[in-house]
């Protein structure tokens, strides 16, 4: 296929759900134990929900909503370092759009703008770097978040300003790793899962080696996913065929995108501008060995925390929020007792709500609420 709506063919994803309708049957799973398979990605499940996939699979697969959303991980104490910087008066702080309002513990970024602070939404750290070089008597410092997707962009930006010798420029640092946070789902107690939908965007980058150990070890087949209806059907019927075959591999659907070596020149930026923090601090998680990544001595300059004092504080989420359990897939986000009422997108409790790859998000733009709240009616 070539072109984007052959991806979104009706007819073609009839054929794939009989497929899945017929290993469903084989497999021997039915309502009352449905087969659990979490979508790693936030893309995926705002996917998931935008095409109706959910609503097109058996009630014998259950799609369990994972942590990959970078800014819903993102613990309160960071933000308050965001603000924290944002709020020095030399300082200009640019950042993507979906964190300009995930909540801190006083205020997010958003609120900051609005009380003065030069805080400024941009589409890449190239935009920051340029700003850096049209204001030479400020400090332009760039939010770095992100998975090993955005890693990249940002260690080149950092090369780039090397190069050019721009001295006002800095990151603050908040890139995290996917492969350790796979690994404490799997080493969680709370979870059951059958299989796994891999990070298209992620594998771009890393390729599929990484991933080895989910199957080699836990024993959990993953298919690395797309983004598109079929991509997310036709990957959900690998997993199945894996599991009907009693094989447990990783398998890669996205290989017109990521290809299994990943993308050495990335890497080799990645690996040149950063290195692992010992642990980091995730929402809803907590703290992960080597799940982050820092700026290396040789690119201190750059580095925004050893420029600026931050308050580097850990602050618990409030307790309505029930964000860690949605991030590790036991409760479903309408399973949430503040969701729809005290936490909505205009009023946010948490930053699942606010991301554009947030499983909140996702539930209450397409509908999940009452879809959520009449299941809830048919279990009582």
């Amino acid at each position: 296929m070539r072109y984007v709506d052959e991806f979104r063919d009706r007819a073609k994803a009839d054929i794939l759900i009989k497929e899945i309708e017929r290993l469903l049957a084989r497999i021997g799973r039915d309502e009352s134990r449905p087969l659990q398979i979490m979508e790693v990605c936030g893309g995926h499940t705002h996917s998931i929900f935008r095409y109706g996939v959910e609503g097109m699979l058996p009630k014998s697969i259950e799609l369990v909503h994972g942590p990959g959303c970078p800014v819903c991980v993102l613990p309160m104490g960071r933000v308050d370092d965001c603000v924290a910087i944002a709020e020095r008066p030399e300082v200009i702080f640019t950042t993507f759009g979906d964190a300009m309002r995930v909540p801190g513990s006083r205020k997010s970024l958003l609120q900051a703008k609005a009380d003065g602070c030069d805080v400024r939404m941009v589409y890449s750290p190239m935009d920051a770097l340029a700003l850096a070089r049209q204001n030479p008597a400020r400090e332009v410092v760039f939010f770095g978040i992100g998975f090993e997707t955005t890693m990249p962009s940002t260690a080149l930006t950092v090369l780039q300003a090397e190069r050019e010798g721009i001295k006002n420029f800095s990151i603050f640092c908040n890139h995290i790793t996917i492969v350790p946070t796979i690994k404490a789902i799997l080493d969680s107690p709370d979870l059951r899962l059958d299989g796994f939908l891999g990070p298209g965007h992620v594998s771009m980058v890393i390729g599929d080696a990484p991933y080895e150990f989910i199957a080699g070890y836990y024993k959990k087949p993953m298919v690395i996913a797309g983004f598109e209806p079929l991509d997310i059907l036709q990957s959900i019927w690998m997993l199945l065929k894996q599991i009907d075959e009693g094989r447990c591999e990783i398998e890669n659907q996205y290989a017109r995108v990521a290809p299994a070596g990943g993308n050495a020149v990335a890497l080799q930026a990645v690996a040149q501008v950063y290195e692992l923090r010992e642990f980091f601090e995730w929402r809803g998680l907590g703290s992960i060995d080597h799940s982050g990544v820092k700026v290396r001595d040789a690119y201190a300059g750059f580095d925004a925390e050893r420029k600026f004092a931050v308050p580097n504080a850990r602050i618990a989420d409030p307790k309505s929020c029930q964000c860690g359990e949605v991030l590790k897939g036991v409760i479903k986000p309408w399973q949430c007792k503040v969701f729809g009422r005290a936490c909505s997108p205009e009023t946010p409790l948490g930053a699942l709500m606010v991301s554009s790859e947030g499983a909140c998000a996702a539930y209450y733009q397409y509908g999940g609420i009452k879809r959520g709240r009449d299941d809830e009616a048919s279990a009582a």
